[in-house]
Order: C-alpha cells, then sequence, then structure tokens
C-alpha cells in the first residue's frame, strides 16, 4: 500500500488540492446565496450585475435592451427589441465555472504570484466572455428563436468551457509548477 502511495503522489496531491478548493468554494458560493431570498425571487448581486453587464454591452451595440426583475422567479428578464427573449438566473453567471476554473489552477500549483495573477485574470476573462455570451446569446434569441437550444445548449457551454480548458492547458504548460517538466 505504501508503494501505491508514493507512486501516485502527484496524483493524490493534484486531487487532494482540486477537491479541497472546489468544495471549499463552493461551500463560500452556496453560503453567499443563502443569504438572498429565492422565496421572493431575489436574485443575487453577482447574477443582477451580469445581466446589467450584458444590457449595457447590448446598448452598447445600438440594441434597445433592458433589464426588468422577473416576479416568477429569482432572476431578471432581458428585454430585446420590446420582446421578452431571455431570462439571466444565477447559473448564468459563470461563478461555478470560475470555481472549477481556480480549483484546477490551485490542484496543479505554481508560484504564489504568477497562481494568484492567473486566477485573478483568467477569472476576469472567463467573466468578460460570458457577457458577452449572453448578449450573443439574447442577439441569437430574437433573431433566429428557433435555434435555442443549439445556441443554449451547445455552442455557448462549448465556448466557455473551451476557453476554461484552454486556460487550463496555457497554465499547466507555461505557469505551474508542472511547466517544462517532462515524464
Amino acid at each position: 500500500m505504501k508503494n501505491y502511495l508514493i507512486k501516485y503522489k502527484p496524483f493524490l496531491l493534484f486531487l487532494g488540492k482540486f477537491l479541497l478548493t472546489y468544495f471549499l468554494l463552493t461551500f463560500c458560493y452556496q453560503m453567499y446565496l443563502a443569504s438572498f431570498n429565492a422565496e421572493a425571487y431575489e436574485a443575487d448581486i453577482f447574477t443582477q450585475h451580469v445581466a446589467w453587464q450584458t444590457e449595457r454591452l447590448l446598448q452598447l451595440f445600438n440594441a434597445d435592451a433592458y433589464i426588468l426583475p422577473n416576479p416568477h422567479e429569482a432572476g431578471l428578464k432581458l428585454i430585446y427589441n420590446g420582446k421578452y427573449i431571455a431570462r439571466i438566473i444565477e447559473g448564468c453567471n459563470a461563478l461555478s465555472v470560475i470555481i472549477l476554473f481556480i480549483a484546477f489552477v490551485v490542484a496543479f500549483t505554481g508560484k504564489l504570484r504568477p497562481t494568484v495573477l492567473f486566477i485573478v485574470f483568467g477569472s476576469i476573462l472567463i467573466h468578460i466572455l460570458n457577457i458577452g455570451r449572453i448578449a450573443l446569446l439574447g442577439y441569437g434569441l430574437y433573431h433566429f428563436p428557433e435555434q435555442e437550444h443549439l445556441m443554449h445548449s451547445v455552442l455557448f457551454p462549448l465556448f466557455i468551457y473551451g476557453v476554461v480548458f484552454l486556460l487550463w492547458i496555457i497554465w499547466v504548460n507555461k505557469f505551474s509548477s508542472y511547466a517544462g517538466k517532462t515524464v
């Protein structure tokens, strides 16, 4: 048994750091969400900011877009050219994706400063791209409503998770403590 622990120590350390970070951040996120009254359909602050930033991005491109509270669920309505086309709920804010990203980077630890900087800039990049994703989805739902499933369930998740995957590849190959090591 001891030989297996020694042999698989790098994998077990990776797995332990990943799971610890992921569960700790997820627990903190759930505590944050619990501070909002979902029964009164109160959306969390971060989701509200994501909705507001999506609204501003669409307006930047001269779209007639605005956000309204959703009286039927904890979220906001995206109105585009006078038509209610999408709801922005907690799952749209990409925080769970950012938590996954952070857990992976921490699991492949590098030096403290590059790790922190990569987490901060990677999280900001994911957030910005998520705002663009929601805005493009809103535009797409208005012009191509029959393609809702393809856009919402296939293309846009593929895009956001693809970006996270690329960031992970960059992290492991350029900045982590494993970068440059050969097996």
